[in-house]
């Protein structure tokens, strides 16, 4: 099978050709201003690859779902499913070599970022035996990869960065090969943009972005200008993929459109009617609401003041003691965890949005709007998910356990209870899968990274049997689980 396609003409000379395999090991950026043709060069290369090589389309806009008709892509709505979802999608469809369009059409920038981060983590993380080649295009990369902080929240970005780098920086051993594309370089983060060996420059009117350009291609700072001068659809080339010295070659034509292509100019007509009466004509009854203004009482006097204070101070000494028993109320806060816990997603959701849940229940319950403050609730939560009862959580044993966890990042600390809660109760230790769900995660390969920094700090021992039964040991107290299959 040929592994060579035609991205259209070398201006004054002969077809551009693109080499397939080599783009897959080498990467490719893609850089232009607004309306320079980088979403049509993507296009196009999408089409020419399209009963090639698998493909997966990060796709911030819409703009690519109408490939899925003449390519038979599988369109992935991402507002319609979560990011645990989303996570799992990335790795089924690695499994099932099924080319994908992520589209993320909207969404706000932190919802954008923080899906696509699970959706790419899911493709990264998939076993060594799916590692097939896929074609990974994200379009508006600086979006997912910024080069400074914005208004977005940081977790999202850390989390939308850190699966960007490992795409352009890790993904080709797992046969990931990255095309991003992006409107300014200056906006993308360096770590990203440097993995690529193949470069499209289009047109370009920022002195900063200029000089990026130049600098990658490898020319001189006097040359950079040339960019300003690209007509729509023309790009400089370079790269083992394409061609080892800088060409400027012209997109070919595209057989999909997208949905949304810019606006076309037409015959203008201004309105016939008095402009006045349709733009400024009066709003319908429901929507005229009469919002009375509200005027502040006057403020009350200081005896006033004081006086008022003192009644406070003395029905706060006459009422009664809150009634329910410290134990009846945390076993009533660690089931109303579990509950929370026990959801479909609960177990994949981070502890922000589980704490927010969390509280409104315990509002519900009536054990007040701050029943556990964000710290308090982390340890409740990683006890939780080791499947601690409030009566084991007491002993002493427990105790030691959660002194050794506290010493240990909160992500980590419900792996290592759990370990401690199997060797404590004397039962087998957990599969890898389980280890995973524990960790807010469906990649087993992660799971066993876990263990393997956990044996590394010194916390834990792993043992394999001749069976291949493997055995977790705590180190210090000296707990130890049974044998157990961790492929279970």
């Amino acid at each position: 099978m040929s592994s060579s396609i035609e991205m259209g003409q070398i201006v004054g000379g002969g077809p551009a050709i693109m080499n397939l395999a080599e783009l897959l090991a080498t990467r490719l950026l893609v850089q232009g201003n607004s309306g320079s043709g980088k979403s049509h060069l993507l296009r196009r290369l999408l089409e020419q690859t399209g009963n090639l090589v698998q493909q997966a389309i990060i796709d911030p806009e819409g703009d690519f779902v109408s490939l899925a008709e003449a390519y038979s892509h599988l369109v992935i709505d991402a507002a319609e499913h979560t990011e645990a979802a989303l996570q799992a999608a990335g790795e089924r469809m690695r499994v099932h070599r099924a080319s994908v369009v992520l589209n993320l059409e909207g969404l706000d920038a932190d919802l954008q970022m923080r899906r696509a981060a699970a959706f790419l983590g899911g493709m990264f993380d998939v076993p060594r035996a799916h590692w097939y080649p896929v074609l990974v295009i994200v379009d508006e990369a600086q979006l997912f990869a910024p080069a400074s902080a914005g208004e977005v929240s940081d977790e999202a970005r850390r989390a939308s960065l850190g699966a960007m780098t490992n795409l352009m920086c890790r993904g080709r051993k797992r046969g990931l090969a990255g095309v991003i594309a992006t409107q300014r370089l200056a906006k993308l983060a360096k770590n990203v943009a440097a993995e690529a060996s193949n470069f499209l420059m289009g047109r370009t009117f920022l002195d900063i972005d200029m000089a990026r350009a130049a600098d990658l291609l490898g020319m001189e700072r006097r040359q950079a200008e040339a960019f300003r001068d690209l007509q729509r659809g023309n790009f400089v080339a370079l790269g083992p993929a394409i061609s080892r010295r800088p060409m400027t070659i012209r997109v070919g034509d595209v057989h999909t459109e997208s949905r949304s292509a810019g606006p076309v100019l037409a015959p203008f007509s201004p309105p016939t009617e008095q402009v006045a009466d349709l733009i400024l004509a009066p709003l319908p009854e429901p929507e005229l609401i009469a919002r009375p203004r509200r005027t502040a009482p006057p403020p009350p006097d200081l005896l006033t003041q004081l006086a008022s204070h003192g009644e406070t101070l003395s029905d706060a000494e006459s009422r009664p003691e809150d009634p329910i028993d410290p134990a009846e109320r945390r076993q009533q806060l660690a089931a109303l965890l579990r509950e929370v816990l026990d959801e479909d997603d609960g177990g994949f959701r981070p502890p922000a949005s589980l704490y927010q849940d969390f509280l409104v229940r315990c509002r519900i319950a009536g054990l007040g709007r701050e029943a556990l403050d964000m710290r308090s609730f982390r340890r409740a939560l990683a006890t939780a998910r080791s499947g601690t009862t409030p009566e084991a959580a007491e002993t002493p044993e427990w105790q030691e356990a959660e002194a050794i966890a506290s010493t240990l990042p909160e992500d980590m600390q419900p792996v290592f209870l759990t370990l401690a809660r199997a060797a404590l109760d004397g039962k087998t230790c957990p599969p890898d899968r389980d280890i995973a769900r524990i960790y807010g995660t469906h990649s087993t390969g992660r799971a066993r990274r876990m263990l393997g920094w956990l044996e590394e700090q010194n916390i834990i021992v792993l043992r394999l049997d001749g069976a291949g039964r493997r055995r977790a040991a705590i180190i210090g107290p000296g707990w130890e689980t049974l044998p157990g299959d961790p492929g279970l």
